[in-house]
């Protein structure tokens, strides 16, 4: 809001309102806290998770962030301008950063995080390049003597452009400054196209390009028993369709038997359960991550044949501490209504005298 007022008091009477200081404080919050968001988001990057950005590849969008950060610091805090060349890559920087912020919020497609962090940042941005353009303006006119080489006199004429010839060629002089940086991450291990990678090989954004790995991947379910049912018929045995997160699934009676089994240990023992559980969905992430591993009916068929030792614990626990074990097992993965049926069938059944 400050470097929006800013700029249409400057159109209007040709002055900024607010001091570099005001400009600043609204720095801090739009391009320095803000982009800690997007890092901090959840970086469990499949299927299932919510990360922007390729973590192999986060480096390069941290650099980026940090390049135009330093710039916007740099020139508030400057009080004479000083080679041209670094002018130049100072505000060609503001320039990435406002194209950053617009690709990120295409990418996130959230409107709201947009408004309140992409949108002030590229008006924070926007105040500062026009300021600057300003600022070079008054005080240009020493400098120009003592350009020393050919790349400080290009800078020196770039600089003392009017804004609407400067600005789009500073947009082009993007592409040079990002291949030098692009280099400069070579040595960190990053790819030549990581800034591009960092975006297109995450899942369920804007420039995602990895949403075909997630067709018939069931969030919050993929643990081993779930696995194992989705093996060869003949092998794993399913005997129904069953409904989770309102999905369908495939049940198998070892399926049916485990979650049986966990749903006795939670009414019985809370406590122990909420352990298990937690370590347990360890386990699951793995699955998500790997999902192209465990997504084979082979991978399924071993894994059945491995949880049948666990699959007879289960099957005796609930035998030893449920009066109606059976009826617990049938009930597993149905709509809620279809349970509630079997329960009260089962509560109020009689048996009733046989005909003769």
């Amino acid at each position: 809001m400050v470097a929006l007022i800013d700029l249409i008091i400057f159109l209007g009477r040709d002055t900024f309102y607010f001091q570099n200081s005001g400009i600043a404080v609204a720095g801090c919050i739009g391009m320095v806290l803000y982009p800690l968001v997007y890092l901090s988001w959840n970086t469990q990057n499949d299927c299932c998770g919510a990360a922007p950005f390729a973590n192999e590849h986060l480096l390069s969008i941290i650099i980026l962030i940090g390049s135009y950060c330093l710039s916007f610091t740099y020139c508030l805090l400057r009080k004479r301008i000083y080679s041209p060349i670094i002018e130049v890559c100072a505000n060609t920087f503001l320039i990435i950063g406002i194209i950053l912020n617009v690709v990120v919020a295409i990418h996130t497609e959230s409107y709201i995080l947009a408004l309140i962090g992409n949108l002030p940042g590229i008006l924070i941005m926007s105040n500062v390049l026009v300021r600057n353009h300003v600022f070079l303006l008054n005080e240009i006119n020493p400098i120009g003597k003592k350009e020393r080489n050919i790349f400080e006199k290009i800078a020196f004429k770039i600089l003392y452009l009017p804004a609407f010839k400067k600005f789009p060629l500073l947009i082009v002089l993007c592409l040079p400054v990002l291949s030098i940086l692009i280099s400069f991450l070579l040595l960190f291990g990053q790819k030549p196209d990581s800034l591009i990678l960092a975006f297109t090989q995450t899942y369920k954004h804007g420039f995602s390009q990895l949403d075909y790995q997630c067709n018939n991947v069931q969030c919050g379910g993929h643990y081993l028993c779930s696995v194992a049912a989705n093996g060869h018929s003949d092998i794993v045995k399913p005997q129904r369709l069953g409904v989770r997160h309102g999905n369908t699934i495939i049940c198998n009676r070892q399926l049916l038997i485990s979650n049986a089994f966990e749903e006795l240990l939670a009414e019985k023992t809370p406590t122990l359960h909420k352990i298990i559980r937690t370590n347990y969905n360890k386990v699951g992430n793995v699955v998500h991550k790997y999902y192209w591993v465990f997504n084979n009916k082979y991978v399924s068929d071993v894994i059945y044949i491995l949880m049948k030792p666990a699959e007879c614990f289960f099957i005796a626990t609930l035998y030893t501490f449920d009066s109606k074990p059976e009826n617990r097992i049938a009930s597993q993965y149905l709509k809620a209504e279809d349970r509630e049926v079997i329960k009260y069938v089962t509560t109020n059944s009689k048996i009733l005298p046989t005909k003769n």
